[in-house]
């Protein structure tokens, strides 16, 4: 451990950085699209990781704490991250996610996001979106929506264009405002872009924005990122970045191995954890070794 940790130290991080990247780009797949849209759905969101606050003085946190954030794009389609962005855990989500914007993609975000200024930036550079606003947020000079027609047992409670903010810092166009109920029976409001679609659909695309937090759950509970190797800002990043990396091969591999597996049939868990014991059916062996072949 203590070997792993002062390679890691050693090392400019930027170095795994770029590698992550690199890999990325070649990792990029065509996927089908979820939910016939016109373009990908990606989920920006980040996670904490914190130690104890003498581990990381220089990521001074809450409390007793010092912590690093992972801000994060997430294909949606394919469960693969787009972009990383590494701050301390104090840095304000809002701010950071100016880079982690993809105008080719329609940005699906929760409430830390919601700033009608940026609102109208999305407008101005055609950046699709859809995300969450407080309850509270002021809609001034509604309009219903009725040209979409209504579904049966929809979940849709209001669908209205308008203006948001108050008088001095209201949106200078209109966007749309859908309300609806979430898995749980409470009320959630979007603001988007998305003018044709129907107002079920948008509720779709947004309640799409969980499979970030399972990717989040997933790279700390099988990933060992919650264990910091390092004390320094290149040993953390370093085994962050290099996580990462793990991450996406392990994906790529699972989805270029399996997608046209005739007799097996595997969660990406059970992929990692056969994959681990040395357990993998002959067919997923070969197809392995085929897809490694087509890669060099």
């Amino acid at each position: 451990m203590a070997l792993i940790s002062k390679k890691a130290t050693d090392v400019n991080y930027e170095i795994s950085k770029v590698l992550f990247e690199i890999i990325i780009s070649k990792c990029n797949r065509q996927m089908r699209r979820i939910l016939n849209l016109p373009k990908q759905l990606i989920a920006v969101d980040s996670t904490t990781v914190t130690v104890g606050e003498n581990r990381l003085k220089w990521a001074k946190f809450n409390g007793k704490k010092s912590g690093i954030k992972l801000h994060v794009s997430l294909n949606i389609n394919d469960f693969t991250p787009k972009k990383v962005i590494e701050t301390i855990a104090k840095k304000h989500d809002g701010p950071i996610g100016e880079g982690l914007i993809d105008v080719h993609s329609i940005l699906v975000e929760d409430r830390a996001y919601e700033n009608h200024e940026r609102f109208d930036m999305f407008k101005e550079i055609k950046q699709s979106f859809v995300i969450r606003i407080k309850n509270n947020t002021i809609l001034s000079k509604t309009k219903k929506l009725r040209s979409l027609g209504v579904v049966e047992n929809s979940s849709v409670i209001r669908d209205v264009t308008c203006y948001l903010g108050k008088e001095t810092k209201k949106t200078q166009n209109r966007f749309r405002v859908v309300e609806f109920t979430d898995y749980y029976g409470k009320s959630v409001k979007v603001c988007t872009d998305l003018m044709d679609i129907t107002p079920e659909k948008i509720a779709e695309i947004y309640k799409e924005r969980w499979k970030i937090e399972t990717f989040f759950k997933f790279i700390k509970q099988n990933l060992n990122i919650k264990r910091i190797f390092g004390t320094t800002k290149n040993a953390v990043y370093n085994q962050l970045f290099i996580s990462l990396i793990a991450y996406v091969l392990l994906q790529f591999t699972y989805v270029e191995t399996t997608k046209n597996l005739k007799y097996v049939k595997l969660s990406f868990i059970q992929f990692i954890r056969k994959l681990n014991e040395k357990n993998l059916n002959v067919e997923v062996y070969i197809s392995t070794n085929i897809m490694m072949t087509l890669c060099q």
